[in-house]
């Protein structure tokens, strides 16, 4: 290894991962000061934006964690005010809101919705 980077082929037994990039740092190795600052600076370059790639999508993902959570607990809410609703109680559009979570007109469309669906008018 101690002449890897005289190497101009890689020989074929030698084509593992770790071979690999024992082979590209003596690649780096050999580079002229210009050519090595060009490199760092790619590679900083690469790195940053891949930094700014990786936050995006986490951020992401937890923007959208937390949008099917609200949406989950809103879904589980209508349940909730459904079964209220069909229950035959005398429980005002308001009572049922405040039990939920809803808004008023919510219920209201839910019930709406429960009549036409039932038939009853």
């Amino acid at each position: 290894f101690r002449h890897l980077h005289t190497l101009d082929e890689i020989p074929p037994r030698l084509r593992e991962k770790v071979f690999l990039s024992l082979f590209e740092k003596a690649q780096i190795a050999r580079f002229e000061p210009q050519e090595r600052l060009a490199y760092e600076s790619s590679l900083k370059y690469y790195r940053d934006l891949k930094n700014v790639i990786d936050t995006a999508r986490d951020e992401g993902r937890e923007e959208g964690r937390q949008e099917g959570m609200q949406e989950g607990q809103h879904n589980k809410s209508l349940e909730i005010a459904r079964n209220l609703l069909s229950m035959d109680n005398a429980m005002t559009d308001e009572q049922i809101a405040q039990i939920t979570g809803l808004s008023a007109e919510e219920i209201s469309g839910l019930r709406l919705s429960a009549l036409s669906q039932s038939g009853s008018y």
